[in-house]
């Protein structure tokens, strides 16, 4: 791919999220990034690959990006946004991936007439495996969607809503997904060490029959459901098993009250 796949970029916080963006988008060639981030040991590791600087007024007067990421934490944003005002009256677009800032929120900040795309990827996308859902505000030109989709797809799959408000649930199941994973693998663990198994051969067969298992999801198309019908042989063990977390109070409905008061979180946020 060409050093000038992907045009000038202006990032605003390089945390996890921010960092795993960027490094996809240098893999895959970068006209010029310019990274707003005032911590120097976050963007130690991008030293002489990108320009940095501690605030949005340091930003070179000269610079026109393209696209404006904004990955600054939501309670920062208030800080942050009013001086990016001039990219939005240049027409630029703004995407955010922010948990909890509202298209209108956003563009209240930036101006009336701010483009803006609301972003809510997962941090697998550290590993190039994430999940980025989105919804494209009003004055979004096709070609600045073309653009996001561009962006958010170097850290992996990208899908699109017409309803912002499904950002919400998208936040308590994709954004905070991974979570409920490491949780199953970290209980595994402590359920085979409490049945005898020693620590460190618990921890390693938990983490690899998570991460395998969803390597198997990915790679098969086949659905979830009858995966897991595969593996379970009719009286035996596994299927004891699932007798006790697939009660009618256990595991799924604990599962959707979780993603239910994440969802609730995520709206009071935007509120």
């Amino acid at each position: 791919m060409s050093h000038a796949a992907l045009p000038s970029l202006l990032l605003i916080g390089c945390g996890k999220m921010g960092g795993a963006m960027l490094e996809g988008w240098l893999e895959q060639g970068v006209e010029q990034v310019v990274v707003v981030e005032p911590y120097a040991g976050a963007t130690a590791a991008f030293a002489g690959r990108v320009t940095t600087v501690d605030s949005v007024e340091k930003v070179p007067a000269g610079f026109s990006p393209a696209a404006i990421i904004l990955a600054t934490k939501p309670q920062q944003a208030e800080a942050a946004l009013p001086g990016c005002a001039r990219f939005a009256q240049a027409g630029a677009l703004f995407i955010s991936v922010m948990a909890g800032k509202t298209v209108a929120g956003m563009t209240g900040m930036l101006g009336g007439d701010a483009r803006v795309v609301r972003a809510m990827p997962n941090t697998p996308a550290a590993v190039r495996q994430g999940f980025t859902c989105c919804f494209a505000g009003e004055g979004v030109t096709t070609v600045q969607k073309a653009l996001a989709d561009a962006l958010l797809s170097a850290v992996g799959e990208v899908a699109w809503v017409e309803d912002e408000g499904l950002i919400d649930p998208v936040t308590a199941v994709s954004g905070g997904g991974p979570a409920y994973v490491f949780l199953l693998a970290e209980v595994l663990e402590q359920a085979a060490i409490s049945q005898g198994l020693p620590k460190d051969l618990a921890r390693r067969m938990a983490r690899r029959t998570v991460a395998g298992s969803g390597a198997l999801l990915a790679a098969s198309e086949l659905d979830a459901a009858q995966l897991r019908i595969n593996v379970t042989s009719p009286k035996g063990t596994t299927e004891r098993a699932l007798n006790v977390l697939m009660a009618p109070d256990a595991w799924p409905k604990l599962m959707e009250e979780a993603i239910a008061a994440a969802t609730a979180r995520s709206r009071e946020l935007a509120g």
